[in-house]
């Protein structure tokens, strides 16, 4: 098919006009700069798209490099001074470490070929559906590549990299950078974290408890901390009740409706999209955020015929920023090792 029908184009012709309508152009057919209020906007539309993305911080920005926006405290506030002796000293205590943030044009372009309009263009709401699909991969491949992140290359290559490692330096990747001491790579075997009775970790429990205590010691007793932990990891912890409780109807009922157990290491567990299967990070969901620059947002729709297809090119500029480096600890996922129990009769 090498051109839209009268009724997908006409589709196609009210998407573009609803995109326009939107963010107050006269044509989306034509490159636009979307407006700082209309950028926020549809930042907020992606973001409501993830759970977990409206857990963390996702803040529009003036500029493409600068000092973080997000103000933490770090240490005690409160004291008494004799002014009789001397005057008093406030403390600064804001979490600005220095750091900074830096941002990366980011593109998410999209293409529809002309045969899947023909086929949706029978829903009314297509411009809507369109949007929220599209809304929603951008919020995804937000998280994926907070988790993934390597690097910032100008010529990204998605085969060789599936997970997005080269579009953007992530959360983990950030903290490898600015505070190793962070990330736990190893236990007792170089290389190796190993989870199980023989192992370094005889649970995820005191896994996630020891990550729990590279936190920095002023943000240890906070009320905000979390363990995001990976699907395998949990699962495997799972598999361990159901072993040892399956047999038994109540105590399987229990492992299904109670998912694990609400806490590891004393601390309020989560997983997310794309996190890593086998990885474990304690923060807090403020202390995670993406920047984006509000006046950077782009954005242009097209049809090809050439190629049987429309075209959609949203780009803006982008990072990802750790709030407080001490604040935020986790293990190198892909040095994990699940260990499987001893039969009982060695355990005795």
């Amino acid at each position: 098919m090498s051109q839209l029908s009268d009724h997908a184009r006409q589709t196609y012709n009210a998407l573009q006009t609803s995109v326009a309508r939107t963010y107050g152009v006269t044509s989306a057919s034509e490159e636009f700069n979307v407006e700082p209020t209309h950028a926020q906007t549809l930042n907020d539309r992606i973001t409501l798209s993830s759970a977990f993305l409206q857990r963390i911080n996702v803040i529009g920005v003036s500029e493409i490099k600068g000092e973080k926006v997000m103000m933490g405290v770090n240490g005690t506030v409160t004291g008494r001074t004799n002014t009789d002796n001397k005057d008093r000293e406030p403390r600064n205590v804001l979490g600005l470490d220095g750091k900074g943030y830096e941002l990366f044009d980011t593109h998410s372009d999209v293409t529809l070929r002309f045969a899947t309009i023909d086929a949706w263009a029978k829903f009314k709401d297509f411009a809507k559906r369109y949007s929220a699909a599209v809304q929603r991969q951008i919020g995804l491949d937000r998280i994926m590549i907070g988790w993934h992140g390597l690097e910032a290359k100008p010529d990204t290559d998605r085969d060789a990299h599936p997970l997005l490692q080269d579009v953007n330096k992530g959360w983990l990747q950030i903290v490898r950078e600015q505070a190793p001491q962070q990330i736990l790579a190893q236990g007792q075997t170089p290389g190796k974290i190993r989870i199980g009775q023989l192992g370094d970790y005889p649970n995820l429990d005191a896994l996630v408890f020891d990550v729990s205590l590279m936190i920095d010691e002023e943000f240890r007793d906070g009320d905000d901390l979390i363990a995001i932990i990976g699907r395998d990891l949990l699962a495997h912890d799972k598999g361990k009740l159901y072993a040892k409780q399956g047999h038994t109807p109540t105590e399987k009922e229990k492992v299904e409706l109670s998912q694990v157990i609400d806490t590891y290491g004393g601390l309020p567990s989560y997983t997310c999209p794309h996190f890593p299967s086998k990885g474990v990070t304690v923060t807090s969901f403020n202390n995670l955020s993406i920047y984006f620059q509000d006046s950077s947002w782009r954005r242009y729709l097209l049809a090809n015929p050439k190629r049987s297809r429309t075209e959609d090119y949203n780009s803006r500029n982008e990072g990802y920023v750790v709030e407080q480096l001490g604040k935020f600890a986790a293990i190198e996922a892909t040095n994990v090792e699940l260990l499987a129990d001893a039969p009982e009769e060695v355990k005795a």
